[in-house]
């Protein structure tokens, strides 16, 4: 399994309207080979987010990077960009252990 997270913080008062771009946008994810499971999360701390996306391995998610289904989702990341407080910190997560029952 393979997580791929970016962090995000978003300006005070755009919560609302960071959630709803999320919400409505075009999601080329479902049809991508070696694709398990994709939230968006929300910390405790005001402005606190993160996409966290998991993959079978590391190689789909490299798949994915160099599709054009990936170049055509983050076209949409411009109007996400506009409420933000800086760019997104990426971190990629490789598992070494994992128990319970698998997303997806």
């Amino acid at each position: 399994m393979f997580i791929a997270m970016n962090n995000f913080k978003v300006r005070p008062g755009q919560e609302a309207e960071f959630e709803e771009r999320w919400r409505t946008r075009e999601s080329y994810l479902s049809d991508v080979e070696g694709f398990v499971h994709f939230a968006l999360l929300k910390g405790e701390e005001p402005g606190d987010y993160a996409s966290h996306t998991i993959w079978r391995d590391r190689a789909a998610f490299i798949a994915w990077t160099q599709s054009p289904s990936f170049a055509a989702a983050h076209r949409q990341g411009g109007s996400v960009s506009q409420v933000l407080d800086g760019a997104p910190h990426v971190r990629l997560l490789q598992s070494v252990i994992t128990e319970g029952v698998p997303i997806g």
